[in-house]
């Protein structure tokens, strides 16, 4: 049994469903006095003689009164979610129904669970790696069918696979050079150098597109966050509520009128986009209010993925607006130039912007090219769209061990070319597969493991 298991032989209990009233609640134990318990509460027949994997209808009973008539699923060890015996309770979704049945659990020795302890019980006894059991929170976290199909692929263990791939082949040539090692005295070598060369040259490319999986990864979980920035009457709140389809934001001639930010969200083709309406910018106003939105605008302008300027065609010049890139360009800001009231794109327009790569054309009153606006969005956000068919890392965590790792195979690379010894070679190579084993819960700590399970719903 994993050492971190100590201490986590008790039974627990939890509501599995959302709190609230529904047609069916569902209440989940797990450890080894399940089925003791729910004898003692369910008299009608004896649980350890039933199959698992099956469902059993009858009446709880805690001193001989009924608390109510449920449905229980039996799933004994090992083959449940988290490798104990587990008994979820079907029960009616009445919160006080929910709260007696409980009670009467606990009175019977079983602990509430902790957050995410299903899951982290999973992982301890070997039923899912820690890759795996973080995607199971991503994926009841999913608002998107892209972060859906994200979590489904790393919980169903493609991250996993590619992984292990990486541990398999280092640990085949690790223990090679540790065989050298043993014979050092005899000058022998069982390690192809060039061979291991060739490897490490694989898997940093292996890595490398892992890493860069990453900024896709981050999108698909997170969203991104667009501001939309102009001068005042730019149109800004008339392209928010076209964006959205609704009147969300107030729309009006007098210049000003937004004087704080809005954000919103909308879907585009399975990203989120937060939407942020700014106050209009201009440098010279006396309206201490306003004042304090443009300033909030431009710190939206630099924190975020994507800036939308929105300029009206008739009014923003074109050597103004040149100077506005140079500057978006010099703080490295990710922008698309939008030019708002144009109605129809015509050889005027053209000609007049023909020097801005980065440019559309809109009517957002009249809804005239928001699709393409929105094709726009996606394109400079993920670029041609969002492949899940390979492993795409969305995890912040994973990422900054890929990152570790990266170094360390280009240390044992260098190391490679100048010739080490197997020993110092050796030490290089378990820094890779520590890094490796951070990942995958292989190399791990109870203090870590507590952390990243806390952020898990109760009962999951």
């Amino acid at each position: 049994m994993n050492t971190l298991l100590q201490g986590w032989d008790d039974t627990i209990v939890a509501l599995a469903t959302a709190p609230g009233i529904g047609a069916i609640g569902l209440i989940r134990l797990s450890g080894s006095k399940t089925f003791q318990v729910m004898n003692e509460l369910f008299p009608s027949k004896d649980l350890n003689a039933m199959p698992s994997h099956t469902m059993q209808v009858g009446l709880l009973k805690h001193e001989g009164a009924v608390l109510d008539e449920v449905v229980l699923s039996l799933y004994k060890s090992p083959k449940s979610y988290t490798g104990e015996d587990i008994i979820e309770i079907s029960c009616h979704g009445s919160p006080f129904i929910q709260e007696k049945i409980i009670e009467s659990i606990t009175l019977r020795g079983v602990r509430m669970a902790k957050p995410g302890e299903f899951t982290q019980r999973a992982f301890l006894n070997g039923k899912l790696d820690l890759v795996q059991a973080e995607a199971v929170a991503d994926l009841i976290a999913s608002n998107t069918e892209a972060s859906r199909k994200a979590a489904l692929h790393t919980m169903r263990g493609g991250f996993s696979s590619d992984l292990k791939a990486l541990r398999e082949q280092l640990i085949g040539f690790s223990a090679l050079i540790e065989l050298e090692l043993d014979f050092s005295q005899e000058d022998v070598a069982f390690a192809d150098r060039e061979k291991f060369r060739q490897l490490i040259a694989q898997l940093q490319r292996t890595t490398q597109t892992l890493i860069s999986s990453f900024r896709l990864g981050n999108v698909i979980k997170n969203g991104v966050q667009v501001a939309i920035i102009g001068k005042p009457n730019a149109g800004k709140s008339t392209l928010l509520n076209t964006l959205l389809n609704e009147n969300r934001a107030i729309v009006s001639e007098i210049a000003g009128t937004t004087r704080d930010t809005i954000e919103e969200v909308l879907n585009i083709e399975g990203v989120l986009f937060r939407l942020i309406d700014t106050a209009g910018i201009r440098e010279h106003t006396n309206d201490t209010i306003e004042q304090i939105g443009v300033s909030k605008s431009k710190e939206k302008m630099r924190s975020a993925q994507l800036v939308l300027y929105l300029f009206d065609v008739d009014e923003m010049g074109v050597e103004e607006l040149k100077e506005l890139v140079k500057e978006m360009e010099a703080e490295q800001i990710n922008y698309l130039l939008v030019g708002n009231k144009a109605e129809v794109f015509d050889g005027d327009l053209a000609l007049k912007y023909a020097g801005f790569k980065k440019c559309i054309f809109i009517a957002a009153k009249t809804q005239w090219n928001i699709e393409i606006l929105k094709k726009e969005l996606v394109a400079a956000t993920i670029g041609s769209g969002i492949q899940l068919e390979s492993t795409i890392v969305t995890n912040a965590r994973h990422h900054q061990a890929l990152l570790q790792l990266s170094q360390s195979l280009t240390e044992v690379s260098e190391g490679l070319e100048n010739h080490i010894p197997g020993d110092l070679l050796a030490l290089d190579i378990r820094q890779c597969l520590n890094h490796l084993g951070t990942i995958t819960g292989q190399i791990t700590h109870e203090d870590q493991l507590d952390f990243i399970f806390s952020k898990f719903c109760i009962g999951k």
